[in-house]
């Protein structure tokens, strides 16, 4: 069965009342969100999503990364189930509305069924998806890659952040080191609403993103290794100053961006950790996360490459050792041609205005995708702003991408 009227809408004043309460949990200042993953904000948050779930009549399962999952049963026993939800962590200073919202808006889908009485054939398994920031513990979205065994839970547990606490003793003290297994093999399709993180819906007055794949990144944690010495006495040649080095290895970087940013390139350095970080010392260590992003897989790899050619001469300059320390790559796939013809035909159905658009920035759906049919749906949000307190969406801007994704998951999912 093709859903086709308009009568089974979202309760759009409830979705926003359990946005706003998700905003006050790790509230900041400024009136943002400071939730990272695993801390005692994220744990208060989960805790009253399962609790959300569980009054909304779902099954609550929790494997040993953290991710949780809320099976609303179909009708079909034999069926494997749509999968629809995003994160509930956030940046250090993010914002209420990246990744929360298609987390609570799988839960007011379910709700929805539940208002009208509806059974699906298949089940609907809302998400919530583990680290998917990565600004506590890197690389980002380790729960979708582990769920999809492209990361090993020993991998996982392993990662520390700048305290030393490491992911498997924060699941612990939150309470979320769950015994469930699931898998991929488990679940017949992924649908992901998130906002867009960028200006384009927004400046076009665009209401959906069509989201037809992904930008290509790839992820690098670099090592730049000098000497210790005082900043008095030390004479320039004899210095090997690791800031100087990594100071080069982020111009290179930023220059290799430029390079390429006509054809949607783009490059970071994003994190540095100096050692020892002290006044009068010339630092001998700093440990630097940075990325190259392009629309085009084999670009992306070139940038990569490109900076890899320029530093000997890097070395050469300041003296210092820089050494690549670890890798990691996503992105550059293309979505499911029959998962995105049902966000296509939904929006066309509802009347809406839409937008074929590539995903710049990382999503859970990206790791995901190379193991089940997935889609991604995008809202606008305003001026394009995200990782950011300002961060900011009305309902008006949400409503047309929130049922968007509650028809392509019932079309996906059939009405028993």
């Amino acid at each position: 069965m093709v859903l086709r009227s308009s009568n089974i809408r979202p309760d759009m004043a409830r979705l926003w009342s359990s946005l706003m309460r998700s905003a006050e949990i790790g509230r900041t200042a400024k009136g943002g969100l400071k939730r990272l993953a695993l801390s005692e904000e994220d744990g208060e948050v989960r805790r009253e999503f399962v609790r959300w779930c569980e009054e909304a009549g779902c099954t609550v399962q929790v494997d040993g990364i953290g991710n949780i999952f809320a099976t609303r049963p179909g009708s079909d026993p034999d069926a494997k189930a749509v999968l629809v939800g995003s994160h509930l962590d956030t940046q250090i200073k993010g914002g209420r509305f990246d990744g929360i919202l298609g987390v609570l808006a799988g839960l007011e889908l379910v709700r929805t069924l539940n208002d009208h009485d509806l059974t699906t054939r298949r089940p609907i398994v809302i998400v919530d998806w583990t680290n998917e920031e990565g600004a506590r513990f890197e690389p980002p979205m380790i729960g979708s890659a582990t769920f999809t065994g492209q990361k090993s839970l020993d991998f996982a547990y392993a990662r520390a952040d700048k305290d030393g606490v490491t992911l498997g003793q924060a699941l612990d003290r939150i309470g979320f080191k769950g015994a469930d297994r699931l898998s991929p093999d488990t679940f017949d399709s992924l649908f992901e609403l998130h906002i867009e993180q960028g200006p384009k819906l927004d400046e076009a007055k665009r209401q959906v993103g069509i989201v037809t794949g992904a930008f290509s990144v790839r992820g690098l944690i670099v090592e730049v290794r000098g000497e210790v010495g005082h900043v008095g006495p030390t004479p320039m040649p004899k210095r090997k100053n690791a800031i100087v080095g990594a100071a080069r290895v982020t111009l290179a970087i930023d220059d290799i961006g430029w390079s390429r940013h006509e054809t949607g390139g783009k490059s970071t350095t994003m994190r540095l950790k100096v050692e020892p970080n002290l006044l009068g010392i010339l630092p001998d260590l700093v440990e630097m996360t940075c990325d190259f992003r392009h629309p085009e897989a084999a670009v992306a790899s070139g940038m990569l490459a490109a900076f890899e050619a320029a530093i000997p001469e890097i070395e050469r300059r300041s003296g210092c050792k820089v050494t690549i320390k670890e890798q990691w790559s996503y992105g550059g796939m293309e979505y499911d041609p029959g998962c995105i013809a049902l966000t296509r035909d939904a929006a066309e159905d509802l009347g809406y205005s839409t937008m074929d658009l590539l995903t710049e920035a990382g999503h859970d759906a990206m790791h995901v995708a190379d193991y089940l049919p997935t889609a991604m749906i995008f809202t606008p949000c305003e001026g394009g702003l995200s990782h950011n307190e300002a961060e900011n969406v009305t309902l008006a801007d949400i409503e047309p991408g929130v049922n968007v994704l509650l028809r392509s998951v019932l079309n996906r999912a059939g009405i028993a």
